[in-house]
């Protein structure tokens, strides 16, 4: 019996003519993101709260990009904040929810405080962005969500409570998402980063040692660089992932694997 055989081309992942949100765009993985995509020929709006990194970033392109300031966490105001984006180049194709925040306190120590922004930024705020974006994404039939999990999403870490908690509602609200929008056109997805050196993981790579105790837990033996996002990123954000949505993709190096 014949089969056909499909060959991959240039175009099936292609993001060229794309519009993209990304937040966290001034800093760690969330200003990578929006500088791959920027690169390859998507419009981006980054968003996040310091204009002067934006102002950076937006100088490292060479793609069409505009910079919204705002305060993610403030979920009250993003309906301002989607009309504000939508206004630089239209409405989004691709969301890219980078935005995080991470306060490190044992559970003995957890603050109302901290409990709260840390819901607000890492699970509420990806939410209600997506929301706001996927009505413009179903008339277009075509739209890309993508999530930051996190090794947190399954797994305890210590001082990782609140984190963790949000982590673990980003992948079930991935989940969700898929099972609300995908039908018409919009995958969502997340990926799920091992150890990367950002701002965020700072306290981790500090100490030399748990940097390379975390290497050698990995199947590969070393921690991951921000390039090791841009095929995946470039996978789940094209046309090539056209029938994969609600899935979380570790990119840890087999850290989970182990």
């Amino acid at each position: 019996m014949d089969r056909l055989i499909s060959t991959p081309s240039a175009g099936l992942f292609s993001l060229a003519g794309r519009i993209a949100c990304v937040t966290g765009a001034s800093s760690g993985l969330g200003r990578h993101a929006a500088h791959f995509l920027a690169q390859n020929g998507v419009r981006v709006v980054g968003v996040a709260r310091r204009a002067d990194q934006l102002k950076e970033w937006r100088g490292e392109t060479l793609g069409k990009t505009h910079a919204v300031t705002a305060d993610l966490a403030d979920v009250d105001a993003l309906a301002d904040v989607a009309s504000e984006v939508t206004a630089a180049f239209g409405p989004p194709d691709i969301l890219i929810n980078a935005a995080g925040i991470n306060t490190r306190q044992p559970a003995d120590n957890v603050t109302a405080e901290g409990w709260n922004v840390t819901l607000a930024l890492n699970l509420s705020t990806p939410f209600f962005l997506a929301q706001a974006f996927a009505g413009a994404m179903k008339s277009k039939g075509f739209g890309r969500i993508v999530n930051f999990a996190s090794l947190q999403s399954s797994r305890a870490f210590p001082g990782g409570i609140a984190y963790g908690t949000s982590k673990g509602g980003v992948a079930q609200m991935t989940r969700a998402m898929a099972e609300a929008w995908s039908p018409y056109g919009i995958t969502a997805n997340a990926i799920a980063p091992g150890f990367f050196e950002t701002e965020l993981t700072a306290a981790v790579f500090s100490d030399p040692d748990r940097s390379a105790r975390n290497a050698a837990q990995t199947c590969v033996g070393r921690n991951g660089v921000a390039a090791d996002l841009d095929g995946p990123l470039q996978f789940l954000c094209s046309e090539a992932s056209s029938y994969v949505t609600g899935q979380i993709l570790s990119v840890d190096g087999g850290y989970t694997a182990k």
